[in-house]
């Protein structure tokens, strides 16, 4: 199993850090702790981390400071991807922001408060199938290449898309990454995995041990995933982590994290290797 994968013009390390859970809670305001999150920041770069996932709309306005004040200058290898389509009101709420105008603002947002010239890759996220009223697919791509043609972006993402979304932006343009919901419990989305795995393309899941919202299912809390762990002597999280690696090699994790100590236990996977036996035993889960 590989360690890296190739996303637009970086060479990533297979898990890297997401930054959603560095605001406060819900996503919206400053963090409890300050200098934790920066110590996070800071941690995993010195841990090898190069791939880093963000959004100026996380906080808002927060995540993406902490990334400056904890990082810049920037490490050479540092890849960071952000994301559009998305804005926060005063209340924390979340609203649609996907016409070609927004999506270029939310570009030069993140550029700005990150304090950079390009960014690794941009994900646009949509909100849900597009119907009549909603943007063109076709005008907001078109939007996200002129960016990437300015420098701005070095390759274009796409975020919570279906098979056919998918299919209809990888004909407009050349796609760098897709963000999509993917777990041990949550397989729907094997069509556009396995479409990304076999065009090259880096596929990230959300929601990689299940989704986060109450009543839904949870990868730790499966017989099969709690027998394997207590087998191999780790937490159930960390071999939920390390299915999706052995799924396939273009997967890359970027699970949220809030602590130095929830850092060094995600990154830990990486020395976790499945044999054929474990991953029998969480087929069967997913079955």
């Amino acid at each position: 199993m590989t360690d890296t994968f190739q996303m637009a013009d970086r060479t990533v390390r297979r898990i890297g850090l997401g930054a959603m859970q560095l605001p406060g809670p819900g996503v919206f305001g400053p963090p409890r702790d300050r200098g934790e999150a920066l110590r996070v920041l800071r941690r995993a770069v010195e841990l090898g981390v190069n791939h880093i996932d963000t959004a100026q709309y996380y906080g808002p306005d927060v995540s993406n400071e902490l990334i400056r004040s904890a990082l810049h200058p920037y490490p050479d290898d540092l890849a960071i991807v952000s994301k559009v389509g998305a804005l926060r009101d005063e209340k924390g709420g979340w609203r649609s922001a996907q016409q070609p105008a927004e999506l270029r603002a939310g570009v030069e947002a993140n550029l700005r408060a990150l304090d950079i010239d390009h960014l690794t890759a941009v994900n646009l996220r949509l909100m849900g199938e597009q119907g009549p009223s909603e943007v063109a697919l076709e005008d907001q791509l078109a939007e996200m290449v002129a960016l990437r043609e300015e420098g701005k972006i070095a390759g274009i993402g796409i975020s919570t898309v279906s098979a056919t979304q998918f299919a209809a932006a990888r004909a407009i343009t050349e796609i760098a990454c897709v963000q999509n919901a993917f777990s041990l419990v949550d397989q729907s989305d094997a069509e556009v995995l396995d479409a990304c795995t076999a065009a090259g393309i880096a596929y990230v899941p959300y929601f990689p041990l299940g989704s986060a919202f109450p009543q839904m299912p949870k990868v730790v809390d499966q017989p099969g995933v709690q027998a394997v762990a207590a087998r191999l002597g780790v937490p159930a999280a960390r071999v939920g982590l390390a299915w999706l690696l052995a799924r396939a090699e273009n997967v890359l994790l970027i699970p949220g994290i809030s602590s130095v100590a929830h850092l060094e236990d995600n990154l830990a996977v990486a020395g976790l290797r499945l044999g054929p036996d474990d991953l029998a035993e969480l087929d069967g889960v997913a079955a």
